[in-house]
């Protein structure tokens, strides 16, 4: 293996070859069984790319690139369409931060509605202020049309909530941070994604490809591969659904990173956090859960993203570490092999339910020290040690991205 060369390669006796950045990072068999499936695809373009955060998921393997002509698989793509990040750099370094840093945890929890409810979260009414002016400003007329075109190909799309999700965050591994780069600036970074009406969108499509697949006797290798082929009424559907969803995602993200501003300008009782101006100097913002249409090795392919992040040369990203752990906003450096992709995280190393059935709130409240956050056993699931170690990813894809800024995590809210 030459040194320019910091993948491994598995040649399978049909399919495409699997491309893997796991040097130091360790990927369960569960997921390569998925990512054996996945490659006797007859469409995928020239290999599967799969990042060093690699493991399980639904319909395929969570971390991995997956190039198609002809067609897309819907359940590879997932639910949380649209899923990705933002972070913001301000001016304030750790020295302008209280020593206690609850009552900007509260402030933010009350700012930025989350959790898994009808209504998108612990909303109070008194918290949203100004925020119903500020949605009306992002949710145009352009993105309302296209909504009611979706609906009108499908109502069951329509009864989603995706009002009331707008601007919340959700649960899960869905999150707010406050974060120290390691120059001591405060940055503020947050995860989340298209919430209920994204999942309704895939949930459908997921469906439609699986009765595609029996109505024209189409075998897959996993039931959860069925696709749509492109030019069909549904794959047009799919994509227009799809790349609204994943608009929504990205104003979502936007309304809940200005709301957390706001929260921890209050708490901190200052006019603004950015000294010379009420724009940050860098604000990063990246889907890590979507498709979309791309050029690569001669070809106009669709490009799925499932868990990994754009990551061609020059293009910033963001690389979020475990609760309590490393965070990483990196640079892309376009390599081909992973068509121009990284991670998206850490990884998880284990399930929420083997999580929560190893590790005690001793060991969360360990692991999370320093950090200021919940620290209850609702909260154990996303707990450090059910991640992989995030230096280690890193290691693994250094021909992949440069490391701009290290943040380190002092205060996060999860959903």
């Amino acid at each position: 293996m030459s040194n320019e060369q910091n993948y491994n390669v598995i040649k399978l006796a049909s399919g495409v070859p699997i491309k893997l950045w796991n040097k130091h990072a360790y990927i369960e068999e569960t997921a390569m069984r998925q990512l054996y499936q996945l490659a006797k695809m007859p469409f995928i373009h020239k290999h599967v790319a799969v990042m060093p955060d690699a493991h399980m998921g639904r319909g395929a393997c969570i971390g991995s690139v997956i190039p198609t002509k002809g067609a897309i698989i819907p359940a590879a793509v997932g639910v949380d369409l649209g899923c990705g990040m933002v972070a913001v750099k301000t001016d304030l370094t750790a020295n302008d931060l209280p020593d206690n840093l609850k009552k900007m945890r509260l402030a933010i929890e009350k700012a930025v509605p989350h959790g898994r409810t009808h209504n998108g979260g612990n909303r109070d009414e008194g918290a949203w202020g100004e925020i119903p002016k500020r949605v009306g400003n992002l949710w145009n007329s352009r993105l309302d049309a296209r909504f009611k075109e979706i609906c009108g190909h499908n109502k069951h799309i329509g009864k989603s909530n995706h009002i009331n999700h707008l601007g919340t965050l959700g649960g899960g591994n869905h999150f707010v941070e406050v974060c120290l780069d390691e120059n001591d600036i405060v940055w503020v970074m947050l995860h989340s994604g298209s919430r209920g009406v994204g999942n309704r969108i895939g949930q459908e499509y997921i469906k439609q490809a699986k009765k595609e697949m029996k109505k024209h006797f189409i075998s897959v290798p996993h039931v959860d591969l069925a696709y749509l082929v492109e030019g069909s009424k549904y794959f047009d559907r799919y994509v227009e659904g799809v790349e609204w969803a994943q608009d929504f995602a990205s104003i979502s993200r936007q309304i809940m990173m200005e709301n957390s501003l706001e929260a921890v300008r209050k708490v901190l009782n200052l006019n603004s956090l950015f000294k010379n101006s009420r724009k940050p100097e860098i604000a990063v913002n990246c889907h890590h859960n979507y498709v979309t249409r791309e050029h690569h090795y001669g070809e106009n392919v669709w490009v799925t993203r499932k868990g990994a992040v754009n990551a061609s040369l020059g293009r910033m990203g963001i690389i979020p570490g475990s609760m309590g752990a490393k965070s990483y906003i990196v640079e892309g450096k376009g390599l081909p092999e992973s068509f121009n992709s990284c991670s998206h995280g850490a990884g998880r190393c284990m399930s929420r339910t083997k999580a929560k059935d190893t590790f005690t709130l001793d060991d969360h409240i360990e692991a999370t020290q320093g950090v200021e956050c919940r620290k209850d056993e609702d909260v154990i699931d996303e707990t450090p040690m059910a991640y992989k170690d995030i230096e280690e990813v890193m290691k693994s894809q250094s021909d992949l991205v440069e490391i701009k800024y290290t943040l380190k995590q002092i205060l996060c809210v999860k959903g």
